[in-house]
């Protein structure tokens, strides 16, 4: 959605379209009033049967009727928080704030890593009927299924290449050809697959891959009568935040666009999932201060409050953090410490980073997307103009940072929060600035769109963001793409 300003002598075209001359004291009316030229436009002809001139008592009266209605709907709106509690009903499933228990010794670690494998070979089981690897050498079979994590992968030749699979009992080479040495090439170090090959000595030839993946249709659709609205990157604080985009969305989100349309899918919308970087945040990358308009984090916080807080109160507002916010970098993060988090209204609810939440019935994967930043630069095929496509390979690999000791650091929790368990029926994601939908096997994908303009360091890369888009959502219905940047 485009929000532009309007001129005379659009207003005298538009009553010319309808067959109309309009006097220009009406004109003047219509453009230093508060209602929406394009309603004005059409009541006024409407009622203005066969008169040549449009005179301004006319076009007045049609003001201060649509200006009433303006006004009533409004209030109709701020009433909207006597509904019952019960129909906006979220229940956070999984999620780390509070529990994180890691010190980051060797122990922790090593009960991360087998906490991993014990989830996804667990997974993969139900496909894969695979024997120890230690016990390789002891079988006569000329087809073995194992299950274990990718130590590593070596393209040989143009034809061929070798993996080094490894689980709790041993470790053994895996050779791959034709299209499963494609597969093999785009796998990535610590992650969990099955194979099914033939025993040739000491190693395997794979005749298949087995990513751990999602069932067909994932939970099947959930049908809703309502609208949940997905944002991330906001970045209050820098100086490249685009205020205008950002007032164009408030204007929107509460109903007051002065398009019927657009207002009446405002209506329809009962929760906004925020998916991190709320804030531009302080020293996250050098220089950051020669790009702060809010040099203070507080500060940030508290103008991110002011801005949710213009919102109309009948929506709930989930909120994650990201790289940018005020909590630890390493994955998976806490929600929002209580010195920031109690800035905002009661109708924000903080979690973490990940983050799975049940709303009214629809399960909802929150997941800043760091991780998106590796998988796309380890996969030639992706690309930041099509983040969903990234987000696809989380989903088949069924975790949310399944490359290890890149750009996403991981905290080793005793229990993996990034391991996708169970399979939601909407993962959302941001962190990369642009904006992308799909449906992947009955789940649906959107990374959500950015609020700031091209920054310094996106220029050195040649990262070109996709700002001001949001994403409306119907669970089992539609699927909206509004735009608020020009």
């Amino acid at each position: 959605m485009v929000i532009k300003n309007i001129d005379a002598k659009t207003v005298v075209a538009k009553f010319a379209l309808n067959g109309y001359n309009i006097h220009p004291d009406a004109v003047k009316l219509i453009l230093s009033s508060n209602v929406d030229a394009d309603a004005v436009v059409r009541e006024t002809c409407r009622r203005c049967n066969g008169a040549f001139i449009i005179t301004p008592d006319e076009v007045s009266e049609v003001i201060r009727e649509l200006e009433k209605t303006r006004v009533e709907k409004k209030k109709a709106l701020e009433k909207k928080p006597e509904v019952p509690e019960k129909r906006y009903e979220i229940r956070i499933l999984k999620d780390v704030t509070g529990r994180s228990a890691c010190r980051g010794t060797v122990e922790d670690f090593v009960a991360y890593f087998n906490s991993r494998f014990e989830k996804i070979s667990g997974i993969l089981r139900n496909r894969v009927k695979a024997v120890p690897i230690s016990s390789l050498s002891r079988i006569r079979a000329d087809v073995v299924e194992i299950i274990g994590f990718v130590n590593s992968v070596r393209e040989i030749n143009e034809s061929r290449a070798m993996i080094e699979v490894e689980d709790k009992t041993g470790r053994v080479r895996v050779y791959a050809e034709g299209k499963v040495k494609e597969q093999a090439m785009e796998l990535f170090g610590d992650e969990i697959v099955g194979v099914t090959g033939r025993l040739t000595g000491r190693s395997i030839l794979a005749d298949r891959i087995v990513l751990p993946e999602v069932p067909v249709n994932g939970n099947g659709k959930k049908i809703r009568d309502f609208s949940m609205v997905f944002i991330s990157d906001i970045h209050f604080g820098s100086n490249t935040f685009l205020h205008e985009s950002w007032e164009k969305f408030i204007s929107w989100i509460n109903c007051e666009s002065g398009n019927r349309r657009l207002d009446e899918l405002a209506e329809s919308v009962r929760y906004i999932f925020v998916a991190g970087d709320v804030v531009d945040g302080i020293g996250v990358y050098p220089d950051q201060d020669r790009e702060l308009e809010i040099d203070d984090i507080n500060a940030q916080y508290e103008f991110a409050a002011e801005q949710f807080d213009r919102i109309r109160k009948d929506l709930k507002i989930v909120i994650s953090p990201g790289n940018h916010d005020a909590v630890r970098q390493a994955e998976p993060q806490p929600a929002l410490p209580k010195e920031f988090s109690s800035l905002f209204s009661g109708n924000v609810t903080h979690v973490g980073n990940p983050c799975y939440i049940d709303v009214e019935g629809v399960d909802v994967l929150m997941y800043h997307g760091r991780s998106l930043d590796d998988i796309i630069s380890r996969i030639p095929r992706l690309s930041y103009e099509s983040p969903q496509d990234a987000m696809v390979e989380l989903l088949r690999r069924r975790h949310l940072a399944p490359l290890y000791g890149e750009r996403s650091p991981i905290a080793p929790e005793k229990d993996d929060y990034l391991v996708i368990d169970d399979v939601p029926d909407i993962i959302h994601s941001g962190h990369v600035h642009t904006y992308g939908t799909a449906f992947y096997r009955g789940v649906f994908l959107v990374n959500s769109s950015t609020w700031q303009s091209q920054t310094e360091f996106q220029k050195k890369v040649n990262l070109n963001p996709m700002p001001g888009i949001v994403a409306v959502y119907q669970p089992g219905g539609n699927i909206y793409r509004l735009k608020f940047y020009s």
